[in-house]
């Protein structure tokens, strides 16, 4: 017995250990983005000024509307490590190995070490659960804490020991904290026992529903102003049926792919649910199997029928969900009359969908990523005293601002009132930035004007009809483009004054 737990336990710090090497790939190299460095630059001003950025009733946008769990935890981290992309992204990379051995512990609770031991292998690889263990954003824990809440409750109703249930309301409250589309997985959870009919259960998970209300009230009196925010400028839209496709595609492989592999990927990603489901239904006893699958896709399902009303989905809200997949893809190697060929088929197209999600993950740098350092010190080499250096958005300027907070840059603002709008003029306060109404007050009639572009806003425009970008033109028309040098994406051109 002793030598099989011992067995165990390594495997067990094996598939951690896994879990860590993939999530380390690129920790460096991949190029940080605008919401990356919008948690940094927010995050590092301390919880006064945050609070000042998001609650204040001035503008609106969905960079003020999250809760500031996340931000706070950051800040405080920064304290102790520094702002370096190594040391913010270990952050949620602690989050995401907290949560592959989770991961163990809940499949345990419901089924045998064996299966518990293949869903933490899947989580660890699955490119999605990889992608937003590194990002510098609240996704991460969000899932761990949404993991933490759900093994609460399997526990807490096979033991009915009362400290589960505390562990439940807290678990439950750092979620809505650090995310306010952690209802959406909530909600469904706290319904299970309505639906099994266990009323002492439900009476459990009502009274640590109250708790958790309780723990969030601080916040939660604010929801009606934030959400208010989403009326007035949110980039979300309306998701259509192609969300569904994705959503599989993301579980999976994740997203974006090159146009080559989305129809090869999509493809995988059906026949593995298929597989998986025909399985499924197949099973005499699959009680846990669905409760599994149906914390896997309602959530989803909710937010995307909610969101036909106030457009609120993102994938990357729904990665405890995709955890909740990867456990039940590892219930059907295990849990079903999958046969050995089975099982060899499905565990291929697992490793071709994964490698390529991990491969593209890794290598991936076009938009909204960019080369900013370089960019950074190319302009620090190129520019002259009197120059101005403008970016066409907000999406370009933060990343730069992040490796040289002094540097000066403009930056023009979106439109107003458009569903691009969301840096709230209380948000630009505290990180010290004013965006510019346009490119004729930006250029302040310099004699040389920097203006640096991603190459998909200029093309948005010229499959519509027009001949450029609006500010490229008035650029060209005022000024002469004397150089332009790509960076990926990006475009950085120099402009001289006409005469």
């Amino acid at each position: 017995m002793k030598n099989f737990i011992k067995k165990t336990e390594t495997r067990i710090i094996l598939i951690l250990l896994v879990a860590l090497f993939v999530r380390l790939l690129g920790i460096v190299s991949r190029p940080i983005w605008y919401d990356e460095a919008f948690s940094i630059l927010f995050s590092e001003k301390g919880l006064g000024q945050m609070l000042y950025g998001t609650l204040a009733p001035t503008g609106a946008g969905s960079a003020d509307i999250h809760p500031l769990g996340y931000y706070t935890l950051l800040w405080l981290w920064m304290k102790l490590f520094g702002e370096s992309l190594v040391a913010t992204r270990m952050l949620s990379i602690f989050a995401g190995i907290a949560s592959v051995y989770l991961v163990h512990q809940v499949s345990k609770e419901l089924f045998s070490e064996k299966t518990a031991e293949t869903a933490m292998l899947i989580t660890a690889l699955a490119p999605f659960q990889i992608h937003y263990s590194q990002e510098i954003r609240m996704y991460a824990f969000l899932a761990l804490w949404l993991l933490l809440t759900a093994y609460a409750y399997l526990r807490g109703s096979a033991t009915r020991d009362w400290r589960w249930w505390i562990v439940f309301g807290i678990a439950s409250a750092l979620a809505q904290y650090t995310h306010n589309l952690a209802a959406f997985f909530l909600v469904p959870l706290a319904f299970i026992p309505l639906i099994k009919r266990d009323w002492r259960t439900l009476r459990s998970v009502t009274l640590a529903s109250g708790f958790a209300i309780l723990l969030y009230l601080p916040w939660l009196i604010q929801l009606p102003t934030q959400f208010a925010k989403i009326d007035q400028a949110y980039w979300v839209i309306k998701p259509n049926i192609t969300a569904i496709f994705t959503l599989l595609l993301v579980f999976t492989t994740n997203t974006p792919l090159p146009n080559a592999w989305l129809a090869p990927s999509l493809i995988l990603a059906i026949l593995i649910l298929v597989i998986g489901l025909i399985q499924t239904w197949r099973v005499p006893e699959k009680t846990n199997g669905l409760w599994i699958l149906y914390l896997s896709f309602t959530p989803p399902t909710l937010l995307f029928l909610f969101s036909q009303w106030k457009p609120v989905y993102i994938e990357r809200a729904l990665l405890p969900s995709g955890i909740f997949f990867c456990i039940w893809l590892a219930w059907v190697f295990h849990n079903t009359y999958l046969s050995t060929a089975g099982r060899g088929l499905l565990s291929a197209m697992l490793a071709v969908s994964f490698m390529a999600g991990i491969y593209q993950h890794v290598t991936y740098n076009n938009f909204p990523y960019g080369p900013f350092k370089q960019i950074v010190s190319f302009l620090q080499e190129s520019t002259q005293p009197g120059d101005v250096i403008i970016h066409s958005n907000k999406l370009s300027l933060l990343p730069s601002l992040y490796f040289d907070p002094s540097f000066p840059q403009e930056f023009i603002g979106d439109p107003v009132g458009s569903t691009t709008d969301t840096l709230a003029p209380a948000t630009q306060q505290v990180l010290k930035i004013e965006a510019k109404t346009d490119i004729r007050s930006a250029s302040d009639n310099a004699k040389r004007v920097w203006y640096i572009i991603y190459q998909r806003s200029i093309d948005e425009y010229i499959q519509v009809g027009k001949p450029t970008h609006p500010d490229i033109e008035y650029l060209n028309s005022e000024y002469t483009l004397t150089s332009q040098t790509a960076w990926d994406d990006l475009k950085v051109l120099l402009y001289t004054k006409n005469p």
